[in-house]
This record gives C-alpha cells, structure tokens and sequence, in this order.
C-alpha cells in the first residue's frame, strides 16, 4: 500500500490550491459541490492525479494534483470549473478565494 501512495505522489508535478473564506453555516454546501465533481474531476480532466479537501477553522482549501503545471492552468479554463464548480461555490464564500499553482521539485 505504501508503494503504491509513493508512486501516485511521484505522478504528481504540480499542485493547484485554491484557498476559500467559507463560514460554519456554509460548508455543507461547500462540501456536497466538492463531492458532486471529485469523481468526475480525476476521471475526465486532463492530467489530474488527486483531489482534496482540506478544512480548519480559518478557512477551506482544495488541493488538486496535476502532472504538469499547464495541465492546471488548463483547468482553471475549463468548463467543469468556471461553468460548474466555480458558480457551485461563489455562493458560499465570504470574500474571492486565493488561488495557486505550485511546481513540484525534486
């Protein structure tokens, strides 16, 4: 099992992180948008390898992995996040959300 976890981690290049101010009353709905695409996400986006929902009192972050940067790049143009995930959110937040692409090294 170990291998295989180290292997995934080794596919993934790039990270995109998009930070959300959600508040408590709202993280239901913000929860059941991630639930709704994560499955779709992995499957039919271009080099997507991961997807996570990350959570703390301060704030909600989604940690998509990717094999390559423009590979996230390409994502967020895509008609899955600014048609569907993208408005699915909007609502829930408190203020525009931080948004990241980070190269893997090594």
């Amino acid at each position: 099992m170990i291998k295989a976890e180290r292997k995934i981690d080794m596919a993934v290049k790039a990270y995109l992180e998009v930070t959300m101010q959600i508040p408590a009353e709202n993280r239901k709905a913000a929860a059941k948008v991630y639930s709704d695409y994560r499955k779709s996400f992995l499957e039919t986006i271009p080099g997507a390898e991961s997807k996570a929902l990350l959570v703390r009192d301060e704030d909600v972050q989604v940690l998509h992995g990717f094999d390559s940067v423009e590979h996230a790049e390409d994502y967020l143009k895509s008609e899955m996040f600014t048609k569907h995930v993208f408005p699915g959110l909007k609502p829930t937040w408190t203020a525009d959300p931080e948004v990241r692409i980070f190269s893997v090294v090594g």
